[in-house]
């Protein structure tokens, strides 16, 4: 990305506490999630701990497809920064009763939660996405798409860091014998998490408003219920195929991540004879080393220019990538490897991402972005699903792992060739 880029993406007014309000957002989400499946890897082994965590990622992700219609309307709807606020409020309710749970012992609660705390940002994030159009405009979308996934990703990895040093810090030298044990121990961290959406709220309301209110009809519960707005909204975004092929892309490295990070850690505490989860939680963040890296590579260039050259180096260099990881052995190679799926990763989700936004109509921009995280939801939670499944058969998570490079050759190659047919017609 050339400085010029840089400096004028950076400077445009409220873009700097857009990006904060995000990277906060991102650290809570994570925050809660890592320290649940964190404790999950300290009690469970193999097979139960991936069935285990796929449930959790599961959780994460069926707000965004039960609230796809409503999230989309309210985008469109709203000011967006007016959401942003709301969402970022209740964010400080949903923590305090998280950190309530944990003090209690109630593990099943606080696992709960999960969904409750996705469904604040299944609401929020069709808003924070358009967003990025109205303040950096169609001529600095992928420069500012790329400022977005940088933070997105920074926040991941404070996240991961943080509340995975505290987590073995707050166990230190303390006895547990199940899950409910645990969480008590590591209580007090919880207050981070409320302190983190506190300030989340405060920069919320720091947001300026770009664009007004639409004035529109009042959402049709029934037609929800019934599906006809899904109908609707699914429509729209097929009928363009750049955006509908756009989808397909991003939906299918979503989901194979999903099983990666749901598989992985099983494979590498066997593999490395490892129960420290500083040294598996880092692990998993190399990947987002390499995203950053790679975003902000994809995010270069002229100022307007989307380079779709970098969409087949990206699938390419994954499925290499992830080809070579099962027959490592090492904490260095695992980090090497790692931070190149990332790497490639970014070259391949930024262009896609900036390509949904640009061809999207103004005013279907929050609902068509609320379609896009819904289609990736849904792919993502079928792949969580099939790893729960293989997990529930008492598959080995090595021989997971070993499959998924075969899928994303094969669901790449069938992506590519139908784009390639739909864009010549």
């Amino acid at each position: 990305m050339s400085q010029s880029s840089l400096l004028t993406t950076i400077k445009l007014p409220g873009f700097k506490s857009f990006l904060a309000v995000a990277f906060i957002n991102a650290m809570v989400d994570l925050g809660h999630k890592i320290l649940i499946q964190n404790t999950i890897f300290k009690i469970y082994d193999d097979a139960a701990q991936v069935g285990l965590t796929a449930i959790i990622n599961s959780l994460i992700l069926l707000p965004f497809i039960l609230l796809f219609t409503p999230a989309g309307f309210l985008s469109d709807r709203f000011n967006k920064p007016k959401i942003m606020r709301v969402t970022a409020f209740s964010a400080i309710i949903i923590t305090l009763l998280i950190t309530l749970a944990y003090y209690q012992g109630w593990f099943v609660f606080a696992f709960a939660m999960t969904l409750i705390l996705a469904a604040q940002s299944a609401i929020y994030s069709p808003a924070k996405y358009g967003y990025i159009r109205e303040l950096a405009g169609n001529g600095r979308l992928s420069s500012a798409n790329g400022f977005m996934q940088a933070t997105t990703i920074i926040a991941i990895l404070s996240g991961i860091f943080v509340f995975t040093i505290l987590f073995e810090m707050t166990l230190a030298g303390e006895t547990y014998n199940n899950e409910a044990q645990l969480i008590e121990h590591i209580a007090v961290v919880g207050w981070l998490l409320v302190f983190l959406s506190c300030m989340e709220f405060f920069l919320a309301c720091r947001l300026p408003v770009t664009h007004p209110e639409t004035r529109v009809e009042k959402f049709n519960w029934n037609q929800y219920l019934g599906g006809h707005f899904l109908r609707q909204n699914f429509r729209r975004i097929y009928q363009n195929p750049v955006i509908w092929y756009a989808i397909l892309g991003l939906s299918m490295f979503w989901g194979i991540s999903q099983t990666f990070l749901a598989t992985f850690p099983a494979f590498a505490k066997i593999v490395l004879a490892e129960d420290n989860t500083i040294i598996i939680q880092g692990l998993l963040a190399c990947s987002g080393i390499g995203i950053i890296i790679g975003s902000l590579i994809a995010g270069s260039g002229k100022q307007g220019q989307i380079r779709t050259i970098f969409i087949p180096v990206g699938a390419v260099g994954m499925s290499v990538v992830l080809f070579v990881l099962p027959q490592l052995s090492t904490t260095v190679s695992f980090a090497c490897a790692i931070t190149g799926f990332g790497l490639f990763g970014g070259l391949f989700i930024i262009p896609l991402n900036a390509l949904i936004q640009f061809h999207a109509p103004t005013g279907q921009l929050g609902t068509i972005l609320a379609g896009n995280n819904w289609i990736q939801n849904l792919v993502m939670l079928s792949f969580l699903f099939i790893t729960f499944i293989a997990a529930s058969a008492a598959i080995a998570s090595k021989t997971m792992i070993l499959s998924i490079p075969v899928i994303t050759v094969i669901l790449a190659l069938l992506i590519a060739w139908r784009s390639y047919h739909v864009w010549r017609a």
